[in-house]
């Protein structure tokens, strides 16, 4: 108990107030009904009062796909996905694609997604996975609405299918919380998305993600959190919020070797160019 007691000791006299830089950011990726270190309301104004402009609370199964649009609604700042992620792949059925048809056109539905691939923990069938990635994707075409895509250890059935999709999508998107090898940062730039960037960035041993963001263009970077998840340094081990975006634009601005302001205008100009 006294080590761990030192060790939070130690963590806590790392940690600094959230920095405020007066320029609007967007929020990306966040699981708004997932947050529990507070109400909903809480959540959000901590967020706003640093500088969150807007805010895109992604589903990820049929089930919570209307308390995203639910929450949206309840909040002019906050915006739904509408999406199964690829864990929850074999839930996702003729009922699911009436659902998604049906609401598509809300004007607080702002994407498709979470949808994609995920080999490393393999909840799903592989086969089953990509059978429903292709059928959400066909729908973001026929609706013309970008996606936000989720792969992992996934890269060449990701690419695969990216490839065979991009060239039909009016609208293209994000690879979110990008984890992924360079050859699949390179493929997804190249057919016109974004790559999502979290707290990962921050964490000491990242250093394949601080390569992707080193390479990557500005102008095909975005901010997320994928909040309650990944908590950027120095606030680990504690649940993740919007609120601390600005750790995560500091350390893309010094991979890429340039100020946090321009870090924050582009991102917030690709946000409103990819979704809104």
């Amino acid at each position: 108990m006294a080590n761990f007691i030192q060790q939070t000791d130690v963590m806590s006299k790392k940690r600094r107030d959230i920095p405020q830089y007066q320029l609007p950011i967007i929020e990306t990726h966040f699981h708004l009904d997932y947050l529990k270190d507070g109400s909903s309301d809480e959540i959000l104004n901590a967020a706003r009062a640093i500088g969150v402009e807007h805010f895109m609370t992604i589903s990820v199964t049929p089930s919570n796909m209307p308390t995203a649009m639910a929450l949206a609604h309840a909040n002019n700042d906050v915006s739904a996905t509408l999406g199964v992620h690829p864990h929850d792949a074999a839930e996702f059925n003729d009922d699911t694609e009436v659902f998604m048809r049906a609401n598509l056109r809300d004007n607080k539905v702002v994407a498709v997604g979470e949808i994609g691939l995920d080999y490393y923990y393999d909840h799903c069938d592989r086969d089953v996975q990509k059978a429903v990635f292709k059928r959400q994707l066909a729908l973001a075409v026929e609706f013309e609405m970008p996606v936000v895509i989720h792969t992992r250890e996934a890269d060449d059935d990701t690419m695969a299918i990216l490839r065979e999709y991009a060239p039909q999508m009016k609208r293209k998107g994000v690879v979110h919380s990008f984890t992924s090898g360079m050859e699949l940062a390179k493929v997804a730039v190249e057919l016109g998305f974004c790559l999502g960037i979290n707290g990962i960035v921050t964490f000491n041993k990242a250093d394949n993600v601080r390569e992707v963001v080193a390479a990557t263009p500005l102008e095909q970077l975005l901010l997320e959190t994928d909040s309650p998840y990944l908590t950027p340094m120095p606030y680990r081990g504690v649940e993740n919020a919007p609120k601390y975006l600005p750790f995560i634009a500091e350390k893309i601005a010094e991979v890429k070797g340039i100020t946090v302001e321009a870090v924050l205008k582009q991102t917030y100009a690709n946000s409103l160019r990819e979704f809104f």
